[in-house]
């Protein structure tokens, strides 16, 4: 994933871009990046690895040389970011948040003739980033060249320019798969992936971009350049893995969401019948524990915590090189409680699953502390196809995926002709899924929340949404 933030104002923002920021670092662990500009002296830019530091400790020592009326900033999960650019358009920052799928296409297609060089990351691909930049830079202004690079690139694109001028240019992706809010104080606005980041710093919502539009931000205001589409697809995941508890997109609060998704999947399981007995339903840290919560309220089953995660040494997902301290680390970050643990049933919820790593590492850990029955619940349905969007689920191949490995191994390539099937519980095929996966994990049960579920928790339009993770449709 990733995320950013931009302010302009009448004062200095170089702490509201460093908070800001590191408010985003929940959206990525490789690499961070602020650049400020000042009327007198220009752009100031660094670019840290956040891999094994969190953005707050890597900056902090920076904050003395930055100084500016306006800055942009980000989290990213892949390129070095922001960049500077300097075409016909004039000097500007970019910082993107997407994915660019045809990345070699474009390159072939529109520079390989040209003597254009690219910044190439330590895989060898092309700096999405720069990417963009170009494919904007071959229009005559950075309206018209945003809404080029956006028709141009098979994934998403969603962006801060913060030009020479000192204002900032933010466009939402054309189908508006991440948010982008603008806040504001007595002295100047921001721009901002999440709504508290800007709320902690004293601003207020002053306005949420359409998908594909285009605005301009000054201390003075904000003002539409291009007007937003009429077709959205937000990411349905903001609200039930990445995004931050008190945020809000299209009007919908994250926290509240997930308790009533929680809610929503005791609900029919109590209706099918499937709903076990527990001594307490628990919720797996961090993002899992609201939907865990809204199960049990509705299920008038008593919530519990049977195991923390110890966050002082490991706050993150930050990780060793070495393989078998990764693995201590992960058995380190796990505290039983036992008392809510031995001789107990428990049922727990997690926001999703993905590849199942992590989740065999957890069932382990609880039968190893003496759980007597572990049931999983997954708060969205099973994951079938990786994300061409955004970088969540993304991997080398779909097999990567727990369901998709599963079906294989079910019933080889025809299992794969029948996804549909095999996502819905009430199939002879999902019921087949379900009992191997608890086979194979050695649950005591095994429950998906149902797209419908999912959607109606979220209550959005279900055309707005997109679901292409579960069901592979655009």
């Amino acid at each position: 994933m990733g995320g950013f933030f931009g302010a302009v104002s009448k004062r200095d923002v170089t702490l509201d871009i460093f908070f800001g920021v590191d408010y985003h670092s929940h959206l990525g662990t490789r690499r961070g990046g602020m650049i400020i500009h000042d009327q007198a002296d220009g752009f100031q830019r660094q670019i840290h690895s956040i891999e094994n530091t969190p953005f707050r400790t890597k900056f902090e020592k920076d904050l003395a040389d930055f100084h500016g009326c306006s800055g942009i900033g980000c989290i990213s999960d892949s390129d070095p970011q922001p960049l500077l650019v300097r075409s016909h358009l004039g000097l500007y920052a970019i910082t993107t948040v997407g994915i660019i799928n045809n990345a070699e296409e474009l390159v072939s297609q529109y520079f390989s003739d040209h003597g254009h060089q690219f910044m190439a990351m330590s895989s060898g691909k092309v700096n999405s980033t720069e990417l963009a930049a170009a494919l904007i830079n071959q229009k005559g202004n950075l309206v018209e060249g945003i809404l080029h690079a956006q028709d141009m690139i098979q994934g998403s694109l969603t962006l801060l320019i913060l030009t020479e001028q000192g204002e900032i240019i933010a466009a939402r992706d054309r189908v508006g798969r991440l948010p982008v809010l603008v806040g504001r104080d007595q002295n100047g606005h921001c721009v901002s992936f999440e709504s508290f980041a800007y709320h902690k710093l004293g601003y207020e919502d002053a306005y949420e971009l359409g998908p594909r539009e285009i605005v301009r931000i000054t201390p003075e205001g904000y003002e539409t350049l291009s007007p937003a589409g009429q077709e959205m697809k937000i990411c349905a995941f903001l609200w039930t893995y990445y995004g931050y508890p008190n945020s809000n997109y299209e009007g919908v609060n994250v926290e509240l969401m997930r308790y009533r998704n929680g809610a929503i999947m005791a609900r029919d399981e109590e209706k099918r019948g499937t709903r076990p007995q527990v001594d307490y339903v628990a919720g797996v840290p961090d993002s899992g524990l609201p939907h865990a919560i809204g199960y049990a309220d509705q299920s008038r089953a008593h919530f519990a915590r049977p195991f923390v995660k110890y966050t002082p040494t490991w706050p993150r997902s930050f990780m060793p090189a070495n393989q078998e301290v990764r693995n201590q680390v992960a058995k380190m970050k796990q505290i039983p409680v036992p008392e809510l643990i031995q001789g107990k049933k428990l049922l727990f919820v997690d926001d999703s699953i993905v590849r199942g790593t992590q989740l065999r590492e957890t069932v382990d850990f609880l039968y190893e502390s003496g759980a007597k029955e572990v049931h999983m619940r997954s708060a969205c349905p099973p994951i079938m196809y990786s994300c061409k969007y955004l970088n969540f689920s993304r991997g080398n191949s779909d097999m990567d995926l727990l369901a998709r490995r599963t079906i294989q191994e079910l019933e080889g390539d025809e299992g794969q002709q029948h996804l549909e099937e095999y996502a819905d519980v009430h199939t002879q095929r999902g019921q087949c899924l379900l009992k191997a996966i608890c086979e194979s994990f050695g649950f005591d049960s095994l429950g998906y929340q149902s797209l419908e579920g999912l959607l109606e928790a979220i209550g959005l339009d279900k055309d707005k949404v997109c679901t292409y993770c579960w069901n592979g449709k655009e």
